[in-house]
């Protein structure tokens, strides 16, 4: 077989690819039938420009191995030379899957660097390809990105392959069939103008705390009980403090006493009343050239909101594909059970109010199901978990 392989192979460099052909034609008309063999006719058969004899090869080479990454790779070229750009970005997507999966496996990424550099250029060029003819074709049909919905143009940046799909991935309690939202708007929650009203007077008591050098602690330290997660990234970052209002459920009694217009501002907010958990309400502090790292929240039935009152330029929030800067006394709301990260590339500090709100598509029963069967959960064993644990 070798030596079959390496006359044809042989033939093929020194140009004739007829010659190649012919061998391995033969040699699979006497019943030598692989992978390898219908692999190298392919070749032959695109050296010879006969591209419809190069992909009868490449399918009986994909019929006897169907994840051959070298078949994989010239079946998609062969179909993007066609123009059939769809068929070839699913071949392309493969080959970066199935890659993945190997190194994954314990493959030598260097091994698979270069055809997983050939399947992203492939796939960058389909997905370019069919980003433009829709925008076309859309704008003739009287489109236009300023005019259309959030929701559509959103969708249209995932299919051209513009944007990531993110999912929530909740890393204790995964309630089902809330949708999938990064950033809720502000207008949707009745309540949102009264507590941005307090923006100044919650400013001002904030102004009061930072006075005190010791207020503001690291917003997670590291738990050996604990096993491995992607929190770890963010426990002891010196550079992400807070000063809490209310922890773990509870009011922070000498701290809410310092900041009265804060803790009137939050009265008709539907804070999750969870005991031993919810709500957390906090300061949350992010200094100059800090980093909260990508990392998942605890549990889908509850939003988290940010009230900015600091806010210089430089720093910014990703929930999922998008990105938003935080503007002073305009509320954030988000999913963070949907992959999230902050930073502060400024040169001063970063201060939001944050607290925590029930999802409104929970009933008022579900939302009371839910606090039991946390509280349920933290009966079982030694000690009650918090929301960021």
């Amino acid at each position: 077989m070798d030596s079959l392989l390496d006359q044809a192979l042989a033939a093929i460099q020194s140009g004739n690819g007829r010659a190649a052909r012919s061998l391995l034609e033969e040699r699979i008309a006497a019943g030598v039938l692989h992978v390898s063999v219908y692999t190298l006719l392919a070749v032959a058969c695109r050296a010879l420009g006969d591209g419809s004899a190069m992909e009868q090869a490449l399918d009986e080479a994909l019929a006897l191995e169907p994840h051959n990454l070298n078949a994989l790779v010239m079946k998609g070229d062969l179909l993007q030379g066609r123009n059939d750009l769809p068929a070839a970005a699913g071949y392309y997507d493969l080959i970066l899957k199935l890659a993945r999966q190997s190194i994954a496996s314990g493959a030598d990424p260097a091994e698979l660097e270069g055809l997983i550099e050939h399947a992203s250029r492939g796939q960058t060029f389909c997905t370019e390809a069919l980003s433009r003819h829709l925008h076309e074709h859309l704008a003739r049909e009287g489109y236009s990105p300023e005019k259309a919905p959030r929701r559509f143009n959103h969708a249209l940046d995932l299919l051209t392959g513009k944007r990531q799909v993110y999912h929530q991935r909740p890393r204790a309690l995964y309630f089902p069939e809330l949708p999938q939202i990064q950033f809720y708007e502000r207008e949707e929650f009745p309540w949102a103008t009264r507590i941005e009203g307090y923006t100044d007077d919650i400013t001002e008591e904030l102004y009061g705390v930072v006075q005190d050098k010791d207020a503001f602690k690291p917003y997670l330290k590291a738990d050996s009980r604990l096993a491995g997660s992607d929190l770890q990234k963010v426990k002891d970052n010196e550079g992400w403090r807070a000063f809490y209002l209310y922890k773990d459920g509870e009011v922070v009694i000498e701290n809410a006493i310092r900041c009265p217009h804060t803790m009137a501002a939050l009265e008709k907010v539907p804070l999750t009343r969870i005991r031993g958990r919810g709500p957390s309400v906090l300061f949350s502090m992010l200094t100059p050239g800090a980093h909260i790292a990508p990392h998942t929240g605890f549990v889908n039935t509850r939003l988290i909101c940010h009230l900015p009152l600091l806010v210089p330029p430089g720093c910014a929030i990703r929930v999922g594909n998008e990105t938003r800067e935080w503007q002073r006394g305009k509320l954030l709301i988000f999913d963070d059970t949907i992959e999230h990260e902050a930073w502060n590339q400024g040169n001063q500090t970063r201060v939001v109010l944050i607290f925590d709100i029930w999802r409104p598509e929970l009933t008022a029963d579900e939302r009371q199901l839910v606090a039991t069967m946390l509280e349920g959960v933290d009966s079982f064993g030694s000690k009650p978990r918090r929301w960021e644990d």
